[in-house]
């Protein structure tokens, strides 16, 4: 059985999460990765995305996170979030209104730099979409 540690989730409205966790898996803006104890120390920026916690217990809560950033240390993981909730309690409508302002966005962007951005941002909020969404 892994190890045991700290993880914190935090968004501007609330703690979601404070618990001894197994595993945390975060959506790091170089990709996903894994947190377990005893992780070098990272700090990372979040994109749009899901993250998923294994509790000590073995089961695990799924979380939408819209970027921030993972502060890992060997004893814990402290994730800010700008926005974050339950994957359970997602509001489809708020997650289409982000696509649909992001598709705005990326149209009336002024330069290339900003339309790529705008479409990044885009891209990974379709992602996230089908990563929660049922067909």
């Amino acid at each position: 059985m892994a190890e045991a540690f700290k993880f914190e989730l935090v968004s501007p409205e609330r703690l979601l999460v404070s618990e001894q966790v197994e595993s945390v898996v975060i959506p790091g803006a170089e990709g996903e990765m894994t947190v377990m104890a005893h992780h070098a120390p990272v700090m990372t920026t979040i994109k749009p995305g899901v993250v998923t916690v294994k509790s000590v217990s073995g089961q695990e809560e799924r979380y939408v996170v819209f970027g921030g950033f993972a502060d890992i240390v060997p004893s814990g993981c402290t994730l800010l979030a700008e926005s974050a909730v339950a994957v359970k309690n997602v509001d489809r409508a708020d997650l289409a209104r982000r696509i649909q302002e992001a598709k705005e966005d990326a149209a009336d962007a002024k330069d290339d730099h900003s339309r790529s951005k705008a479409e990044q941002f885009l891209s990974q909020l379709t992602t996230l979409e089908g990563a929660i969404i049922p067909a």
